[in-house]
């Protein structure tokens, strides 16, 4: 289809952190795939209403509404990826969190766009007892992300058919976002699902990581508990999350063919 509008929901996968900067913004899987977007249309626009740190109730208190008068049909691609921040708290509460996303996906179908859902990668890039918890817990997400898909008519994007992406070189030094090539990556896919132009190289893994000595790794995860973790659990302490105060990137639509 010729999306002549895009608009994308969510926390900070769709933010686009931690991609490279323009303009002042991370730029993101969701700015890429505009980018095809406006080629293929001159009178394409594209907001992104995504903030950081958003939980899912915050997403549908905050998003939804803004996108009501924005929808003009068929035309207008929705993406929405929220609820990967309640899973991942340690009082994350399933009997709360996948029907909220049920309810939200609902209501984004039913003003008349076409909608885009996705799942989260199930495989952890780490072994031990949190790897257990993360796969445990996105496999039933990712259950309630299908089911939610079929029953609304929406694209669905389902990352666990490509499971090298979960590769630890997708992801940035927080080793939770995507890093420049990863969000890369991620667009390619989106556009081939979308049957926009899109290179295939995104399928090639990476070839064999190089082995990294024992001490270098040790110090490189003290310098990520340091500069990531303790600040996480800081402020999950307090309250406070990290996009609190944070206006979205593009609040209205933008004619991106031009920005």
């Amino acid at each position: 289809m010729n999306f002549t509008r895009y608009i994308a929901l969510g926390d900070s996968m769709t933010e686009g952190m931690t991609d490279e900067v323009v303009n002042g913004h991370y730029r993101g899987w969701a700015d890429r795939i505009a980018d095809v977007m406006a080629q293929q249309n001159p009178d394409f626009t594209y907001m992104n209403l995504a903030v950081r740190g958003k939980l899912i109730q915050q997403v549908i208190d905050d998003q939804l509404p803004q996108i009501q008068k924005y929808v003009t049909g068929r035309e207008t691609l929705v993406s929405f990826h929220a609820g990967a921040n309640d899973v991942i708290r340690p009082n994350y509460n399933p009997a709360i969190t996948l029907p909220l996303y049920i309810d939200a996906a609902k209501k984004v179908a039913a003003t008349g766009c076409t909608l885009m859902l996705f799942t989260v990668m199930e495989k952890p890039s780490s072994d031990g007892k949190t790897g257990q918890i993360w796969e445990a817990r996105f496999h039933e997400f990712n259950k309630i992300v299908r089911h939610t898909a079929e029953i609304t008519g929406a694209i669905l994007i389902d990352w666990n058919v490509a499971p090298f992406l979960s590769d630890l070189r997708f992801l940035a030094t927080d080793r939770l976002h995507l890093n420049s090539e990863g969000h890369y990556r991620v667009a390619q896919g989106v556009l081939e699902k979308l049957e926009l132009p899109f290179d295939s190289k995104w399928k090639v893994a990476l070839p064999p990581p190089v082995a990294i000595p024992r001490v270098k790794k040790f110090a490189s995860d003290l310098h990520w508990i340091a500069t990531f973790v303790i600040p996480w659990i800081w402020r999950r302490v307090r309250g406070k999350s990290s996009g609190d105060g944070r206006k979205s990137k593009h609040s209205y639509p933008v004619q991106w063919g031009q920005h």
